[in-house]
């Protein structure tokens, strides 16, 4: 059967193979990551001025359990009251379910952090809020209500929202001023929302300013026993292409396909290879010849025939060695042979007569038979012995 390509064709097949391969695994680790570059808002993949990546590194230093969160707060899993949830400006907006996830993590006992204009639409009752972006310097806000969040922090900095105030009596202001409030926090069933009316406390810039890396710290809690999920869903950042690849069935189909190219590279190579014929055991040889023979006695019952076959060789034999007539009598030849070759006598004549009475009966037992085919034979062996010895002796 032709081949349907050539070895030049097969080559080129398995070269382009090759190189699709090393540009996916090229695209899927070498590839820019999505917020790399200057960030308008504290990214936490973001070196620049108004990212996140310092605080981010500095909760990793600090023995927090932190990670980056890319998918849908309804992929929330474990236990909230030890899990917080930091929404640094959120550039995006949430579905109906995704909001209903963070009103059960808070629920549950969880802790948001938040931070800007984006976060009021993610946040239940959360009280609306305008960020100016018009101000180019920082505003220092003081502690206004005694709260663990003051604790080394008596007064913050970050660019002043426009005329924010609580939504509620149970919202509380913790940091602000006359004109507008900074920080507000409030319960939602076991959990807490601390809102911030603006992320400069935790970017790159703005944790440095007096105030703003404990009062960040007291935000998130202590690190024993606390899981930090830092937001970068609502950053646009959804997974990277291997995340999102593991919760696919396409590693198992990479398997599988992987497993059928190697089945085909085997029959291939079988198929091309060199051609070796297996040796074989001839069916002629004399054990299985004598193994066959005898299972078919056997089976069959046939002892008589075997017995007449050792038998009339024996005769054949001693005749010949002793000089006797075909058809002289098996008396006389065990007369002949027990002169002429020191044999005993009667045990010759009465092997010889029993086997003469077993070939002429209709029904022999297996342990007859097998008594006699060995007598037989072991005189025939004493017989061709001697006659070895015989022809020996005159070129000795």
């Amino acid at each position: 059967m032709p081949n349907a390509l050539d070895a030049g064709d097969r080559k080129l097949l398995i070269g382009a193979g090759v190189l699709l391969a090393i540009l996916l695994v090229a695209s899927t680790y070498l590839s820019p990551k999505q917020n790399a570059g200057r960030s308008v808002y504290p990214s936490s993949y973001s070196a620049q001025w108004d990212g996140a990546k310092a605080p981010y590194l500095l909760l990793q230093n600090l023995h927090y359990h932190v990670e980056r969160w890319e998918q849908s707060p309804t992929e929330f899993a474990g236990t909230p009251s030890n899990e917080v949830l930091i929404l640094a400006g959120p550039t995006q907006s949430a579905s109906e379910e995704e909001k209903s996830a963070i009103v059960e993590f808070l629920r549950q006992g969880g802790r948001v952090v938040a931070s800007g204009s984006g976060a009021a639409n993610l946040l239940p009752n959360a009280p609306p809020l305008s960020e100016s972006f018009l101000i180019e310097e920082t505003t220092k806000f003081p502690a206004v209500l005694p709260s663990p969040l003051m604790r080394g922090a008596p007064e913050i900095s970050m660019f002043p929202p426009e005329n924010w105030r609580p939504k509620s009596s149970s919202q509380l202001v913790v940091y602000g001023n006359e004109e507008t409030a900074a920080v507000i926090t409030y319960q939602v069933g076991k959990g807490q929302i601390i809102f911030w009316g603006n992320s400069a406390p935790l970017t790159n810039g703005g944790i440095r300013e007096s105030g703003n890396l404990p009062f960040f710290l007291n935000s998130i809690g202590s690190p024993e026993g606390v899981r930090v999920l830092w937001d970068e869903y609502f950053h646009g950042a959804h997974g990277t292409l291997w995340s999102y690849i593991v919760q696919t069935p396409l590693l198992w189909g990479v398997v599988q396909f992987g497993i059928v190219f190697l089945a085909i590279i085997a029959t291939y190579s079988r198929r091309q290879g060199p051609i070796s014929v297996p040796a074989r055991v001839s069916r002629l040889s004399p054990l299985e010849f004598v193994e066959t023979l005898g299972d078919l006695y056997s089976s069959a019952h046939a002892g008589s025939a075997a017995v007449r076959i050792a038998y009339q060789r024996l005769r054949f034999q001693l005749t010949r060695q002793l000089g006797l007539a075909p058809n002289a009598l098996d008396a006389d030849i065990a007369h002949s042979a027990g002169r002429a070759l020191a044999w005993n006598e009667q045990e010759i004549s009465a092997t010889l007569t029993r086997a003469a009475h077993a070939t002429s009966s209709a029904k022999v037992s297996d342990a007859d038979t097998l008594q006699l085919v060995q007598k037989m034979f072991d005189y025939a062996s004493r017989l061709e012995l001697r006659r070895t010895e015989t022809r020996e002796k005159p070129s000795a």
